[in-house]
C-alpha cells in the first residue's frame, strides 16, 4: 500500500467540559453502586458492632448503618468492656485505660487544629475556673481538658453535667459532639476554648478522639475488612453525605466534615496518641496502656 492509499486519520472530537463532567459522574455513580452492592452483601455479627450517633462518625459506617448499634461513647465503652459488643467506635481514652482491646489501624476520628465539636464553654477566665461541668458522654474529652488545664497549672473540680438543658447556665461546661455543635450555633454568652486547637497549639500534633476498638480473643478478620471498606466508601461519597444529611446546614456540614474532621490514623496521629499517653501518666490518670494496632 502506497502512502497515498492510507485511509485518512480521523481525529475524535474533543470532549466538552460538560460532556467530561457527565462521563465522570456516570463512572463515579457506577463505582458507588458497586461498593453499595458489595457492602450490602457484608454481614456483621448481629448487634455486635457499635458506633456513635454523632455527625462526625457517619462516614465510618457508610453502607453498614442497618447492622450497627448506635449509642453514646460511654455506653459503647461499657458494652464493649462487658462483652456485649465485639467492636465499637469508642473514645481513645477507653483503649488507653483498659488493656483489653486491639485498635483497627488506619481509621480514627481526629483533628489537626480546631475541631469545633469538643470545647470548654466558659464565662470566667480559665485561671478563675474552680468547677467544670462535663458532658458525661465521653471520657476522652474530660481527660483531654484535664491535661490541657494541668499543663497550665490549673486543677478545677470536674463534675457531671446533669442535663444538657442546664449547659448555658454554667460558668464552665465541657461539651462534645452534636450537642456541642448545637450550643456553638445557638446564642450564648460564653467564650469557646476549642480543645482540638488547644492541643495542636501545645503539641503541634493531631488529636485522636475515637478509634475502632476490637475485643481481644474474638476472630474479627471479616469485621475489620468490612469496617475498612465502609471507611473507603464513606470518604469516596463524602460529598453525598454532606449534601444528604439534615443536621445543621449545608455550608456548616461541608466545613465541619470536609475540613475540621479527618479519618486517618497514621504516623502523626499515633505520635499524638503517644503524647497524650505521656501527659495522662504525668498528671496521674492511673495505669495507662500502649494501644495494640492491628490491620
Amino acid at each position: 500500500m502506497t502512502p497515498d492509499e492510507f485511509p485518512p486519520l480521523r481525529i475524535s472530537k474533543p470532549e466538552s467540559a460538560d460532556d467530561l463532567a457527565r462521563r465522570l459522574s456516570r463512572e463515579k455513580t457506577a463505582v458507588t453502586r458497586q461498593h453499595e452492592r458489595e457492602l450490602e452483601q457484608t454481614t456483621l455479627p448481629p448487634r455486635r458492632v457499635g458506633s456513635v450517633k454523632f455527625l462526625n462518625a457517619v462516614p465510618l459506617t457508610r453502607g453498614l448503618e442497618d447492622q450497627v448499634l448506635f449509642a453514646t461513647p460511654s455506653q459503647l465503652a461499657s458494652m464493649l468492656r462487658s462483652g456485649e459488643l465485639d467492636a465499637a467506635l469508642i473514645s481513645i481514652t477507653e483503649v488507653l485505660l483498659h488493656d483489653a482491646y486491639e485498635v483497627l489501624d488506619g481509621i480514627a476520628v481526629a483533628s489537626l487544629g480546631e475541631v469545633r465539636s469538643v470545647f470548654l464553654a466558659h464565662r470566667l477566665p480559665l485561671e478563675s475556673i474552680t468547677r467544670v461541668f462535663c458532658d458525661p458522654a465521653s471520657l476522652t474529652s474530660v481527660n483531654l481538658l484535664k491535661v490541657l488545664l494541668a499543663e497550665r497549672g490549673l486543677q478545677p473540680e470536674f463534675v457531671p453535667l446533669s442535663s444538657y438543658e442546664t449547659a448555658a447556665a454554667q460558668d464552665a461546661v465541657l461539651l462534645i459532639g452534636d450537642t456541642a455543635l448545637e450550643f456553638l450555633r445557638a446564642p450564648h454568652e460564653h467564650r469557646i476554648w476549642d480543645l482540638g486547637a488547644a492541643w495542636n497549639e501545645m503539641t503541634n500534633l493531631p488529636f485522636v478522639y475515637a478509634v475502632w476498638a476490637l475485643r481481644r480473643g474474638v476472630d474479627t478478620t471479616e469485621l475489620r475488612r468490612a469496617l475498612r471498606e465502609a471507611k473507603v466508601f464513606g470518604l469516596e461519597t463524602l460529598d453525598y453525605i454532606i449534601t444528604s444529611r439534615t443536621e445543621f446546614d449545608l455550608d456548616f456540614r461541608r466545613d465541619y466534615l470536609g475540613w475540621h474532621i479527618h479519618y486517618h490514623l497514621g504516623a502523626d496521629e499515633k505520635r499524638g496518641v503517644a503524647r497524650f499517653i505521656e501527659l495522662l501518666r504525668k498528671h496521674g490518670s492511673g495505669p495507662v496502656f500502649e494501644p495494640r494496632y492491628v490491620s
